[in-house]
């Protein structure tokens, strides 16, 4: 190496074997950018495969959430709790590697490549900014051995000890080692004696005080320098080669987020609906059957795991694990597509590729998978990074029923009623028999030529099982008691056609949504009372794409605003210790988490015990999704045994709820664990209709 005499600004100036440093610096950048570049268009290229989807709306808004997220790192401090405190670490890291980011494009960048140097370098600001990152190398350097620790000797079940992992904690390190190494070399072969940086001149007086040469001291310094450049390249070019890809791809998936609602479950066109059996494809089969977000979506993970251990189903015992269908999904993206890309290959058809004789259901994603999923929303609510677990799981549900007719066997038991009744249940039309629930009650059933502002959307449910009438009729008391002025349909309601919908029936569900809003339409319907969660989140959001535009209002909005303004009051005392459990549709996808407990504490004497496991971090009953019908795995535990669990842990007398699903779930586990005489399971109806009553 060929070193100048004279004092060298920046080791970029220098002259190495006869070639300018500038031409050294730029050559490297050229190829690593180069290789970075050449990867990141593949990627791109692969998520374009993807079936098109319209997520440039309201730009500003998307703007604005994505820097909510990302910049204060409330995508992973909302996962923060005492028992893990990673959130915390990750935007702790966050935040001081953002400050290396940005010294790399200064004192490296421009004072390097660009020779700027003499306006960067040796400047008070250069002393102060290389002070905070110090602070920020050996606050990250602590949290990297954390890391390491817990990933390969603590070992928690939401993390994979991979090399993967192991090489970024490496580079890292290695990132943080070198700038100090390389300030405390530059500071000894210039002979600065300063106390600032702290870290920097710590090492500068230990090497002043160890007789290495000027000479040695300055080669040490342009070599430090340089391997820093290296392996910030490498990092650049390794980077979208390993799963830390969702450092790009997240901030990207933050934006494409969904506004407002939070599981988006697309329509199958009409035109599809109505193609000759054989020459439509429902739902996805392959790949290329998904959106491009779903297919970023798959960049974005981080296989953190924190989907993975709020899972229901994979705490019960079955198959199902959303980190594991996101990887095995990303895996095979990369596995296919490429070939997909090629010129010989036909983009419409993955079959047509010559490529492994491997399935996406089957052996990407087994069926086992695919259906023990109650689309609770745990896994979404704690995903750092705005996957969409959901509706991929759905489409993947839609292809099995509709293009392979294939599902279990009390999924057909269910979607034939739906089909032949108009429900899902069975063995629950003597109900209808004996008479409709409103069979003496002065209600106002709704019949031609009839108008009403506020209908009462009972549902199948509330309407058709005798413990879910005892609710029903809670209800219309309550609302008589508090002068609200609404019409039900009686025995010409039918379901919202949800649980079709959540079990991949998409006809069923998209004829029962269109008969659905024309009678609303029929009746001049304005708003409609729901009791039932699964109807509340399908009326409510899903209707408006049919056309069907109203106000969808659950009734625990309604008694907590009439408590509110005094129409609704509750004197009796209920002298009860209880919990309340978030129905999932209610509480993670329509963030109806504080009305519930307004009306609870509004009742005298009712005393409210919070479980462990409640609001957006609740634990799912077992009954959406579909396996309200569907048997869940054998062999395994019942969600609702375990929701139970966490019930008993509180010592409570009632476990009160608002959800049709779930209080059948719950009474259900509540007979199999013995527990009938010391535990009750309650609609909060009910108990809202009781301390209602004078004693």
């Amino acid at each position: 190496m060929e070193c100048l005499k004279e004092v060298i600004v920046s080791p970029v100036s220098a002259t190495y074997w006869g070639i300018p440093g500038y031409v050294i610096f730029w050559v490297l950048f050229a190829v690593a950018f180069g290789l970075f570049a050449q990867r990141f268009y593949l990627l791109y290229r692969l998520m374009r495969l993807g079936k098109q989807e319209n997520r440039f709306d309201r730009i500003s808004e998307r703007i604005k959430a994505m820097l909510v997220e990302v910049v204060p790192q409330w995508c992973t401090l909302k996962t923060v709790t005492r028992k893990d405190l990673a959130g915390l670490a990750h935007a702790l890291l966050f935040w001081s590697f953002s400050l290396f980011f940005i010294s790399y494009i200064i004192f490296i960048g421009l004072a390097g490549g660009f020779g700027l140097s003499p306006l960067i370098e040796r400047t008070p600001f250069e002393t102060v900014y290389f002070s905070i990152l110090d602070i920020a190398a050996l606050l990250v350097t602590l949290i990297l051995i954390v890391a390491a620790i817990r990933r390969y000797v603590i070992r928690p079940p939401r993390l994979e000890p991979t090399a993967e992992a192991g090489i970024i904690l490496v580079m890292v390190f290695s990132l943080m080692a070198l700038h100090v190494i390389g300030v405390g070399f530059d500071h000894a072969s210039r002979g600065v004696h300063t106390s600032w940086p702290p870290l920097g001149a710590a090492l500068a007086g230990f090497l002043n005080q160890t007789g290495l040469s000027q000479t040695t001291l300055e080669a040490t310094s342009r070599g430090v320098w340089w391997l820093h450049y290296l392996v910030i390249l490498s990092f650049m070019v390794y980077i979208p080669h390993s799963k830390h890809l969702h450092i790009l791809a997240s901030l990207v998936n933050a934006f494409f987020k969904p506004l407002g609602q939070k599981v988006v479950l697309e329509p199958i066109p009409l035109e599809a609906l109505e193609a000759p059996e054989g020459e439509a494809t429902f739902g996805a089969s392959k790949i290329l059957d998904f959106t491009w977000k779903d297919l970023l979506d798959l960049y974005a993970c981080a296989e953190c795991g924190r989907c993975h251990i709020h899972c229901p189903a994979q705490l019960t015992g079955k198959t199902l694990s959303p980190r594991e269908v996101i990887h095995h999904l990303k895996e095979h993206l990369l596995e296919t597509g490429p070939k997909l890309l090629a010129p010989q290959a036909e983009p419409s058809s993955e079959s047509q590729v010559d490529m492994p004789a491997k399935t996406m259901i089957g052996d990407v994603v087994t069926e086992e998978e695919i259906w023990a999923c109650t689309t609770c929303g745990a896994c979404q609510e704690v995903c750092p990074v705005n996957i969409e677990h959901i509706r991929k799981i759905i489409d993947l549900r839609r292809n099995l029923v509709l293009s392979q007719s294939k599902m279990p066997e009390s999924a057909q038991v269910m979607l034939r009623n739906m089909q032949q009744r108009g429900h899902p249940w069975a063995g629950v039309q003597s109900m209808r028999l004996r008479g409709d629930w409103t069979s003496g009650l002065e209600l106002k059933i709704l019949a031609e030529g009839d108008n009403a502002h506020t209908l009462f959307w009972v549902g199948c449910t509330g309407a058709l099982v005798e413990r879910n009438v005892n609710a029903t009729l809670s209800m219309t008391r309550v609302l008589k008691a508090a002068g609200v002025e609404f019409g039900v349909l009686g025995e010409s309601e039918t379901c919202c056609g949800d649980p079709a919908r959540r079990a991949g029936y998409e006809f069923q569900f998209q004829m029962m949504a269109e008969q659905n809003i024309e009678i609303f339409k029929g009746f001049n319907i304005k708003e409609i009372l729901t009791a039932c969660p699964h109807c509340y989140n399908t009326i409510k959001h899903e209707y408006p794409k049919y056309g069907g535009d109203f106000k969808v209002v659950h009734y625990t909005e309604l008694i907590a605003d009439l408590i509110r303004q005094g129409k609704l009051k509750l004197p009796n005392e209920l002298n009860s210790r209880l919990t309340y459990h978030d129905p999932c549709y209610l509480g993670r996808y329509n963030s109806v988490y504080h009305e519930p407990r307004r009306i609870l504490q509004a009742i005298p004497n009712a005393k409210l015990e919070e479980m462990e496991r409640s609001r957006d971090t609740g634990f799912c009953c077992g009954g959406g999704g579909g396996l309200m019908w569907i048997e869940e795995q054998p062999g395994t535990t019942k969600i609702s045994q375990m929701r139970i669990e966490d019930v008993l842990k509180t010592g409570v007398e009632t476990v009160v709820t608002a959800c049709p699903y779930c209080l059948q779930m719950f009474e259900d586990a509540i007979e199999h664990k013995g527990v009938k005489e010391s535990l009750k399971a309650r609609d909060l109806v009910e108990i809202v209709d009781e301390a209602m009553k004078s004693s």
